[in-house]
């Protein structure tokens, strides 16, 4: 049931770019891990292509531009700000800054009905009499 260990690159300058260059690269089949952590087929492919674009003499520049091209931004862990990942990066925070207010106007609405007193009509004062004069007898 045992696979057979993965071959490191034969050179382990090779192998340390791999890693670093790695851990910024989001596996496009966990998604939330590393590409250096995860153990996916895919995930074995693209560092074996990272590999190679490594002993082609590619920099780190390079290679993540070359996967960005390839898979879009959603590759890399860190995302640049741009345009089209405005929502990615502001999004958490027009949110909480959602929740903040839509919880100030709850609270709001909250003490100002626990503030009002409750008045009766007359015809409900009249019952109201009527129903405690009837449990005293």
């Amino acid at each position: 049931m045992a696979k057979e260990a993965a071959p490191l690159a034969d050179d382990p300058v090779v192998e340390q770019r791999l890693i670093v260059i790695s851990e910024e690269l989001r596996c496009l089949v966990c998604q939330n891990e590393s590409l250096a952590g995860s153990r996916s087929d895919l995930a074995n492919d693209l560092r074996r292509e990272l590999r190679t674009l490594i002993k082609q003499g590619k920099t780190d520049a390079e290679i993540r531009e070359f996967m960005v091209s390839r898979y879009g931004d959603f590759v890399l862990y860190r995302p640049p700000v741009k345009p089209s990942t405005w929502l990615l990066w502001l999004g958490p925070f027009g949110l909480a800054i959602l929740g903040v207010v839509a919880l100030f106007v709850y609270l709001r609405r909250r003490s100002a009905e626990i503030g009002t007193p409750n008045v009766l009509t007359d015809e409900e004062r009249k019952r109201a009499e009527a129903m405690l004069q009837e449990g005293g007898k």
